[in-house]
């Protein structure tokens, strides 16, 4: 049996979901394909239920370590099989709100795997139903990515990825987590707030390498008194495993012995690749990059007429909101609309640990390199009456500007729930508002948003609360 349809996605991640909804919104004949988990790993597996997790084990550190400035005493009960099973109750909730956005915009959905035929078909495997044959005019490829290999380990339980980690129900006595990466450092704060013991072992120099370096080191600083051990300049060497236990070999960077961690559990935390391999994407053509991503321009085109790529699978910033908005782009260009490339470097980054973490645009140092001159403010959560009430008054907000003309270039936030506070920032920075008009803007008081304010403030004078 054949079908026919203007547009097919192959993948319901939160670049193919959306792809799907929003060509269906500009009148295209849409189809999604999707082996399993609809909603991608960031519903499933990723994003969403550690979020659910995030928050029950910033409840417990509240408790453990505010309970009696907050007048809150007494016997506590933490059960982590509870918060897991809330965490899959979340993601559930969220997976089957995808299936009702198919329906409600008019998607077909095919449950199976896709592979493709050539440049304009593709088939779907599904158990025991013969395979189906798809034709279409456009195809959004959108198959994610899969966890970066580590050191050859011998099979066993006892090393695991995210994917394996976020599923258990029952926590180790410790762990040793391998990179300090956003899903590294975020299973730190998760394990450590519910008393595991963890080790997070990073290769380069300090926690999320990524970011800016006052806000590593204010990160560092925080994990240190949740007793986190931090391992940063340490590469590994070697894991091995047997029914007790799980040992981590490991050497510094900068020269010397190799020590031997021992633990229940390892977790690798080492990045990701895209995912290209089993879907017959040799047949239709499309290109690679050397790093196996496949190559599109900026309006997410492949190098095949009419075949488009969205979200990790193209090796751009892995994300899922970077996904959802490469997919308005491909969706739009196809149905001929007007659309706006991605500026990925300006694009919103978090991690969602407490403190959180939220950045976007150029570092201090990456500015000067570009030969920027450069006005840095930043104003403490120390001096904000909102941080107080909540009893999180550490971190700041970070603002790297152009000196001259007051453009924002960047912004590193570390503190309480900065990923809500970010959006301005990128607002700003997008339509080319200045600090100062920032920092003219009035905002609420107390608040949080008011760092925003006097960071800004802080570019083109002096600020008035610091």
């Amino acid at each position: 049996m054949t079908s026919d349809f203007d547009l097919v996605v192959l993948g319901a991640g939160p670049g193919g979901y959306v792809a799907a909804i929003r060509a269906a919104q500009l009148g295209l004949r849409t189809a999604i394909v999707e082996e399993r988990w609809w909603g991608g790993v960031c519903l499933n597996l990723g994003c969403v239920p550690t979020k659910a997790l995030l928050r029950n084990a910033e409840l417990v550190q509240t408790l453990t370590s505010q309970g009696p400035a907050l007048g809150l005493t007494g016997q506590f009960s933490f059960d982590y099989g509870q918060a897991f099973k809330r965490s899959r109750a979340v993601s559930e909730r969220m997976v089957k709100g995808v299936h009702f956005l198919m329906r409600k915009n008019r998607v077909t959905q095919f449950e199976g795997r896709g592979e493709f035929v050539d440049a304009g078909r593709l088939t779907v495997a599904d158990g025991d139903q013969p395979d189906r044959t798809i034709a279409f005019t456009n195809c959004v490829i959108a198959t994610g990515a899969v966890p970066k290999a580590g050191p050859p380990v011998e099979p066993g339980p006892r090393v695991v990825t995210y994917a394996e980690q976020i599923m258990a129900s029952e926590l180790p006595a410790s762990i040793v987590i391998c990179g300090a990466g956003p899903i590294g450092v975020e299973f730190a704060y998760i394990l450590a707030g519910y008393g595991v013991e963890v080790t997070l072992v990073e290769g380069l120099d300090r926690l999320l390498p990524g970011e800016d370096r006052e806000v590593s080191a204010e990160l560092a600083k925080a994990y240190r008194k949740l007793g986190i051990k931090l391992m940063t300049g340490w590469s590994v060497e070697s894991i091995s495993q047997d029914q007790r236990s799980a040992r981590v070999t490991v050497r510094p960077r900068a020269g010397g012995p190799t020590v031997e961690l021992e633990a229940d559990r390892v977790l690798l935390s080492l990045g990701f690749t895209p995912r290209t391999e089993g879907y017959g994407l040799e047949r239709t053509g499309v290109e690679l990059t050397e790093r196996g991503a496949i190559a599109v321009d900026d309006r997410m085109r492949t190098s095949v007429a009419g075949l488009y790529a969205v979200g990790d699978v193209t090796g751009q910033l892995m994300l899922a909101h970077v996904a959802q908005a490469q997919a308005q782009v491909a969706a739009e260009t196809m149905a001929s609309r007007q659309s706006f490339p991605i500026d990925y470097e300006m694009a919103p980054r978090a991690t969602y640990c407490q403190p959180q973490v939220a950045s976007f645009g150029h570092t201090e140092e990456r500015a000067r390199a570009l030969g920027h001159a450069v006005k840095v403010s930043k104003f403490p959560f120390a001096a904000n009456a909102k941080a107080w009430g909540l009893g999180e008054a550490t971190g700041f907000v970070k603002i790297v500007a152009d000196a001259q003309r007051g453009e924002i270039l960047g912004a590193h936030l570390v503190g309480p729930d900065v990923s809500e506070l970010l959006p301005e920032l990128t607002l700003a920075q997008l339509w080319d508002l200045t600090a100062e008009e920032v920092g003219r803007n009035i905002h609420l008081h107390p608040s949080l948003s008011e760092a925003l304010k006097e960071a800004a403030e802080g570019v083109s004078g002096p600020m008035v609360n610091f």
